[in-house]
């Protein structure tokens, strides 16, 4: 999944091995996409390939808003979000990981 978002220019990709921790999935990646449209582009993506991997159902959520995309592949869950909004979120810090640097939470201009 990290390869697939890093060909896609997804920033600061965090995987977390979530496995006898949570019951919810075995893995989560956070990453960072420049705006909605990138956002968007990269959940689809996401979807195919967790699809082609057995995935089933695979849910969506949040592309009408783009701020924060969460693809459900049920084992692995997948968060994207814009910077501002990832760095307001902190979902690192919830599993006791550090956040990636400000500086490259910073949108791309």
């Amino acid at each position: 999944m990290t390869k697939s978002l890093d060909d896609d220019k997804a920033e600061d990709i965090v995987s977390v091995d979530l496995a006898g921790k949570s019951a919810i999935a075995d893995f989560m990646v956070i990453a960072t996409g420049r705006n909605t449209r990138q956002l968007a582009a990269m959940a689809h993506r996401v979807a195919e390939k967790l699809a082609k991997a057995g995935a089933k159902p695979i849910n969506i959520e949040g592309m009408s808003q783009g701020d924060w995309v969460l693809v459900d592949g049920n084992d692995i869950i997948v968060h994207l979000f814009r910077p501002d909004v990832r760095k307001l979120y902190s979902l690192e810090k919830m599993w006791g990981l550090e956040l990636p640097e400000p500086e490259k939470l910073q949108a791309v201009g």
